[in-house]
């Protein structure tokens, strides 16, 4: 367990960014399971695969789903979701003790009945706590939603809406989905997490893979619309920013798992 000075501290050093073109960077070639999650979720994406269908690219099509309506007035969420916000503004110093890990895509992602996500519904994840714990989780699941074919479903609902997704659905539809059976060994895995800013209306969150080779971490961006934490997209349509190496897990806070 760190403090916040220690992981405030460990966010300054220990970590460097590689220059050029970061899908020749070291840090994303160190993993085939951690270039499974990220490949899909960057802009990038569309150099390393093959075109897909033209007509799919940037479809505008409004996605119907729980959270492209108004959040239900009794509480500000969408209707049926609940979670347990009463530990506010509060950085987390540990991970929540109710945490399970279960496959989606080709990762494991991380998984609170207290901190959410409490409603999976098929293809979408969602029902996150209005807290920096609830943010840190949809950090880790939300991006891990868009390497199967679902994905559509997820930007419309869980990725904020303007130029940033739509470019992000534009190259997106270049990329072949990849739909994991049921059972099959989740190839990536996430090893810790820092919120590194966090109001109510706005978090960042910076995630730990561990790969065979070590340590690398990106920074996911989210907003709280429409009842729920949602990924906001850089301008280049990236769901994270560039991956930088760290020299270790110092600053996070750590899965255990």
């Amino acid at each position: 367990m760190f403090t916040r000075r220690e992981r405030q501290a460990g966010r300054s050093a220990g970590q460097s960014e590689e220059p050029g073109p970061y899908w020749k960077q070291r840090s994303w070639q160190v993993s085939a399971g951690f270039l499974g999650i990220v490949f899909v979720v960057g802009g990038i994406a569309a150099l390393t695969s093959g075109p897909g269908d033209q007509d799919d690219r940037g479809s505008q099509v409004t996605v119907e789903g729980p959270l492209s309506g108004d959040p239900a007035p009794a509480n500000g969420r969408p209707r049926g979701c609940r979670t347990d916000d009463s530990a506010g503004d509060a950085l987390p110093e540990a991970a929540p003790k109710d945490v399970e890990w279960r496959p989606l895509g080709v990762s494991r992602v991380p998984v609170s009945g207290t901190a959410g996500p409490t409603r999976i519904e098929k293809n979408l994840w969602w029902c996150f706590a209005h807290t920096p714990t609830g943010a840190a989780l949809a950090a880790h699941v939300i991006p891990s939603q868009m390497s199967g074919s679902g994905w559509r479903t997820v930007a419309g609902q869980q990725v904020v809406a303007g130029r940033g997704r739509d470019l992000f659905e534009f190259t997106r539809a270049t990329v072949q989905d990849t739909d994991v059976p049921d059972g099959s060994t989740p190839v990536a895995s996430y090893a810790g997490f820092t919120v590194t800013s966090y109001t109510t209306e706005a978090a960042t969150v910076r995630l730990l893979m561990k790969t065979d080779q070590g340590y690398a971490a990106t920074a996911i961006a989210l907003r709280w619309s429409g009842g729920d934490w949602k990924v906001l997209p850089g301008e280049d349509g990236s769901l994270h920013s560039k991956v930088s190496t760290v020299q270790g897990p110092g600053g996070f806070v750590l899965w255990g798992s």
